[in-house]
């Protein structure tokens, strides 16, 4: 691909990918770029009440998350500085088009073409998925006030939602390789041989020169 490695860490609340993108980020020495979650004011009123608060809460993400890809670009990337991130930008459309009605979907969609269309794109994903059980024992196990709410029928949604979208990416973006791992199989936190095989998946594509290091 000829790009600076800017790899993303993708899947549905509580796979892990905060946890996995640290230890991606302190193996390669690149910039950890980190998600804000829990400074969004609206995120504990959404999980309340998902269809009140769902617009509010999908603009301050997409807002938040523009001004780190700006500041990335420009303190990092363009100084050739490698980027691992917890997410990728587009997971915001992923949870508008699941949340957001018809019309508010409309508006937001504009806004999110404009504000992205010269925003860098992570040219390396890696995608974790997990069961919805998988899922919420992670998310009971780290025991966050605003995530108290979730329902899990919310939550199978989304899980399926990511599987559609990341389907629909490989098709569209063959040119980006993107690593899957079922997180019902890996403990990466608490086995070394987890993410040892996930590093090396993660060299592998490095050394292929499909995104140069």
């Amino acid at each position: 691909m000829g790009d600076l490695p800017f790899i993303s860490v993708e899947g549905p609340i509580g796979v892990g990918k905060t946890s996995l993108s640290k230890k991606l980020a302190s193996h390669f020495d690149f910039h950890l770029l980190k998600e804000i979650v829990e400074e969004n004011p609206f995120l504990g009123k959404f999980y309340d009440n998902i269809e009140e608060w769902s617009f509010q809460t999908e603009m301050f993400f997409l807002c938040n998350r523009f001004k780190q890809l700006e500041d990335i670009d420009r303190k990092y990337l363009q100084l050739g500085k490698p980027v691992v991130a917890d997410y990728h930008i587009s997971k915001n459309m992923i949870f508008a088009r699941r949340t957001l009605r018809a019309e508010q979907f409309d508006k937001y969609a504009q806004i999110f073409d404009i504000l992205t269309h010269d925003m860098p794109k992570p040219n390396m994903v890696v995608y974790l998925h997990a069961s919805l059980d998988t899922l919420l024992e992670r998310i009971r196990m780290r025991n966050r006030d605003i995530e108290a709410n979730i329902q899990p029928s919310y939550l199978e949604q989304l899980s399926q939602d990511y599987e559609d979208f990341m389907r629909h990416f490989e098709a569209t973006h063959p040119e980006i390789p993107v690593i899957r791992l079922n997180g019902d199989d890996l403990d990466f936190v608490k086995h070394q041989d987890d993410l040892n095989n996930i590093v090396d998946q993660v060299e592998q594509h490095l050394n292929k020169g499909e995104v140069i290091k």
